[in-house]
């Protein structure tokens, strides 16, 4: 079943906010084969809303940044996790220091959200699932894991598990890597940022679950986009991409060596 309750502090939707929303539909339906399905926006907003879809199952978002609240706004993506209660969790990251960009709000046949900023810099979302469940857990061809890259692990740590939850692993490895968990399971990473970022702002980085990682990256060139890291291989976890979306979106592909556990 590829809709299964997303439990608190676990990701349930995936955003992308763009420039140019027809040139970054060709971008995903020509890289992953996604589907779209434009709606109305809400009320007097005009416009649409692009549902990105794998076969019939909704796994993402698209619309386009329009009017003067999106005035400087670079195409983006944004990852959304859930909480019980969006009203109390906005509250909660401003007590530790984070602070709410867009307040709790009710988005019609869907369910509640809210957006906040954490300590470090990096925009995240709340949402609690009300009339659709969110996005489609799905092996390949949606997404499967979000990763936080910052300048001060040490203050996301504290952000994140007291206002989600979470518990925090240390990875043991050469490479400093946290992972974020839910109920023992991970369902999130985080990095300390290195010169290879350059003045990119910290950030969340989805990541797409793909069954080639170098096909994948291919078709990213192919479409109009460009590759920000080349595929590579992580030891013992799989085979990687980050890419940049001809509009300039950016996000990740993995190709795992073995099957990701349940999320």
């Amino acid at each position: 079943m590829s809709h299964p309750k997303h439990v608190p502090g676990t990701f349930s939707w995936f955003e992308c906010g763009t420039t140019d929303a027809a040139a970054a539909k060709k971008f995903y339906t020509g890289v992953f084969g996604w589907k779209t399905m434009d709606i109305p926006m809400p009320g007097d907003a005009g416009g649409f809303y692009t549902l990105l879809k794998q076969g019939d199952e909704d796994i993402a978002g698209l619309y386009q940044l329009d009017g003067p609240m999106f005035a400087g706004v670079p195409s983006h993506w944004m990852t959304y996790v859930t909480v019980a209660n969006v009203d109390e969790s906005a509250a909660k990251a401003r007590s530790l220091g984070g602070s709410v960009l867009m307040d709790p709000m009710d988005v019609p046949g869907v369910g509640r959200i809210a957006a906040i900023k954490d300590p470090t810099g990096a925009t995240i979302s709340l949402f609690k699932p009300g009339e659709h469940p969110g996005a489609a857990k799905l092996e390949t061809g949606g997404f499967g894991w979000s990763e936080l890259a910052t300048r001060d692990t040490k203050a996301a740590k504290l952000f994140y598990t007291e206002l989600l939850d979470w518990n925090a692993k240390e990875d043991t490895g050469p490479m400093k890597y946290t992972e974020f968990q839910v109920g023992g399971t991970s369902v999130g990473g985080m990095m300390e940022m290195t010169p290879q970022h350059g003045n990119a702002p910290p950030h969340w980085l989805p990541y797409v679950m793909v069954t080639d990682c170098d096909a994948a990256a291919a078709k990213a060139t192919k479409f109009g986009g460009k590759l920000l890291v080349q595929p590579t291989s992580i030891p013992n976890v799989g085979r990687f991409s980050v890419m940049q979306d001809p509009t300039g979106a950016v996000l990740a592909v993995i190709k795992l060596e073995h099957k990701p556990a349940a999320r």
